[in-house]
């Protein structure tokens, strides 16, 4: 079993215009609305995947009784998904999602998310702790609700690695830097976040600066050019056969759930690479947002280029 925790769910709202025109009134062309939230995305992909995989996380308020709904409703994949969501008492936030047809363009706003008490993070920590037991891999994804201190992945970190479960961590900002001090696995930012983090915006020095904090591996998201890993075994860079055009929403998470079934799956690193940078493709490729086309998935996983860069580069 798979296991993704996303402190910050979300009611993800998607709705399409002709054209997002500032100061002026809309007609919704289409509307759709999807349980959300980065781990809650990576573990949509899993499954789809053949990985049975359980979330947790938070959901409260009328918004979270929806998100729940939508979350049982999804169709069946080859793997299982399992709702172990903790309560709250407060309203679970929304994003809103606005498709410029003209252009293709989206513009995104994002709620905070509800106050989180200390009872509610306590009853968080003993779910997560028992999910551990049969867990073969974990990812913590997202950004903390109000409520939540700024360590909180850190300590979700050392509970993973106590409890011999390999970890992915998924995030930014000072919750990523307060992460990375506790050994993950592996972190996947992107090149604004791996930028933030080390004050560096060349890619493989700063991936190695990220890697000396404490991260075990690093897996650099750089867009449209693919992904650079340096890890213990080694430095690679992986980049899709072509650019493609589409939309990027969600791209990142299924590019995490491509390294977390990779690692799993005790594939190796250039297999790993190869799976999350088609997984990626393919979902800006998607004609909906937040899933990937799995044709062009198949299609594209044996075309991405995989550059070894010389030993004792990590």
């Amino acid at each position: 079993m798979i296991l993704t925790v996303t402190l910050n769910t979300a009611l993800d709202l998607t709705y399409s215009v002709p054209a997002l025109v500032p100061h002026s009134s809309h007609r919704v062309t289409d509307l759709s609305e999807r349980p959300g939230g980065k781990g809650l995305n990576v573990a949509r992909v899993l499954t789809a995947l053949g990985h049975d995989t359980v979330v947790t996380g938070f959901a409260g308020g009328a918004t979270g009784t929806v998100l729940r709904d939508l979350l049982a409703a999804l169709p069946r994949q080859s793997g299982t998904l399992t709702d172990a969501l903790v309560p709250v008492s407060g309203d679970t936030r929304r994003t809103l999602a606005v498709v410029d047809a003209a252009t293709g363009d989206t513009t995104q706003f994002n709620e905070a998310g509800p106050h989180v008490t200390a009872d509610e993070w306590t009853a968080l920590l003993g779910t997560y702790a028992e999910l551990l037991k049969t867990a073969d891999a974990v990812a913590l994804c997202g950004s903390l609700p109000p409520g939540i201190h700024v360590g909180a992945y850190g300590e979700l970190v050392r509970l993973a690695r106590t409890a011999g479960v390999p970890v992915l961590l998924d995030t930014s900002g000072e919750p990523l830097r307060r992460g990375i001090a506790a050994r993950p696995d592996l972190i996947k930012p992107n090149a604004d976040e791996l930028a933030q983090l080390t004050g560096s915006r060349e890619p493989l020095r700063a991936t190695r600066d990220a890697r000396r904090r404490g991260a075990h591996g690093v897996i650099a998201s750089l867009g449209p050019d693919g992904m650079l890993a340096v890890t213990p075994d080694g430095v690679w860079r992986a980049s899709p056969p072509a650019p493609v055009k589409g939309n990027p929403t969600g791209a990142g998470d299924s590019a995490v759930a491509g390294l977390l079934s990779g690692l799993a799956e005790s594939l190796s690193w250039p297999d790993r690479l190869r799976r999350a940078v088609a997984l990626s493709t393919a979902t800006v490729l998607a004609p909906t947002a937040g899933d990937f086309d799995r044709t062009a998935y198949e299609e594209l996983l044996p075309r991405v280029a995989i550059e070894e860069h010389a030993a004792g580069a990590a």
